[in-house]
C-alpha cells in the first residue's frame, strides 16, 4: 500500500468502524430480546478492537495492538460467562 492510500484509507476505515459502533450500540438499547444484546456486545467488543488496531496502525504506535489483544481477551472471558449466564442462570457452579 502507498502512502497516499493509506492518507484516506485509515480514516476511511476509522469512520466505517466508528458507524458500525454505533449501529451495534443501537442494537444494545433496543433488544429485543437478551441474546440480541450479547451479540451486540460481542460486536462492540470487535469493533473496539478494530477501531484500536487501525488506530495503532495509523499513529504507528505497537502500544495500540497491546490494548487490542488486552480488549479481545475480555470480550471472549465477558461473553463466555454472559452465554452460561443465559443458559444456565448461574455463571459460578
Amino acid at each position: 500500500m502507498t502512502p497516499s492510500m493509506l492518507s484516506w484509507a485509515l480514516p476511511t476505515a476509522l469512520l466505517l468502524i466508528s458507524i458500525a459502533m454505533v449501529l451495534c450500540l443501537v442494537r444494545l438499547l433496543k433488544g429485543p430480546a437478551a441474546q440480541d444484546r450479547v451479540l451486540a456486545l460481542d460486536c462492540m467488543y470487535l469493533d473496539g478492537m478494530l477501531l484500536i488496531l487501525v488506530l495503532g496502525i495509523y499513529y504507528g504506535s505497537p502500544h495500540y495492538f497491546e490494548a487490542a489483544m488486552l480488549i479481545a481477551l475480555l470480550a471472549f472471558a465477558s461473553s463466555t460467562a454472559m452465554a452460561k449466564f443465559l443458559l444456565r442462570g448461574e455463571v459460578i457452579e
